[in-house]
């Protein structure tokens, strides 16, 4: 019993520790590139350096 608890608290800090390192990727992801945009259905202005429309609409593009 002693070892089923232990495994699940390794899993469960291990899951956890997984969603962190996600969730700081993505907030690291500020800008798109001008393909991503595209891709996401929307076109690159570049008056603005920012996508317009599609996914990324409103998102600084490099």
């Amino acid at each position: 019993m002693r070892i089923r608890r232990l495994l699940a608290a390794l899993f469960a800090t291990a899951a956890l520790a997984g969603l962190g390192l996600t969730t700081a990727a993505t907030a690291t992801a500020a800008s798109l590139t001008p393909g991503e945009c595209e891709q996401g259905g929307g076109t690159v202005d570049w008056a603005t350096n920012t996508c317009k429309g599609g996914q990324f609409a409103g998102q600084m593009v490099d």
